[in-house]
């Protein structure tokens, strides 16, 4: 079993999100140029700055990014000096440079209204889950 960047020194809350997101990711909440790849084996692909942005909505933090090949950015998160990345396993065995990356603004990504969506998406699926385990 593969653990996302970071799983070594996370604290038994971000393992527990990073469950509850396992279990929510979906071809709906995967960017859509990422779609025709999806599948539940790379759940975390497509996943990553919604994921980024819903974390720090629940535990704060910055959310910063790396710059791909192909133009885009892959989103993480760092909290009180705690850097992880709940959707690295997308890249495989490809280990990303975390290092001196630049913030990421939610204004800047959200702009995209689709992609504010699939944040919105995700977020209720999220509280959904949590509420369903609360009263049971």
């Amino acid at each position: 079993m593969r653990h996302f960047y970071g799983w070594e020194g996370a604290s038994a809350e971000i393992r527990a999100l990073y469950e509850d997101l396992s279990a929510i990711w979906s071809r709906e909440t995967c960017a859509p140029r990422l779609r025709p790849d999806w599948s539940p084996e790379n759940r975390t692909l497509g996943q990553c700055s919604i994921t980024a942005f819903l974390v720090q909505d629940l535990l704060g933090g910055e959310v910063r990014g790396v710059p791909l090949p192909d133009g885009s950015v892959h989103c993480f998160n760092v909290v009180d000096g705690y850097l992880f990345d709940l959707t690295s396993e997308q890249f495989g065995e490809e280990l990303l440079d975390y290092s001196d990356r630049p913030l990421q603004r939610r204004e800047t990504h959200f702009a995209d209204e689709g992609k504010r969506r699939r944040y919105e998406l995700l977020k209720a699926r999220l509280l959904a889950l949590r509420e369903g385990r609360e009263e049971t």
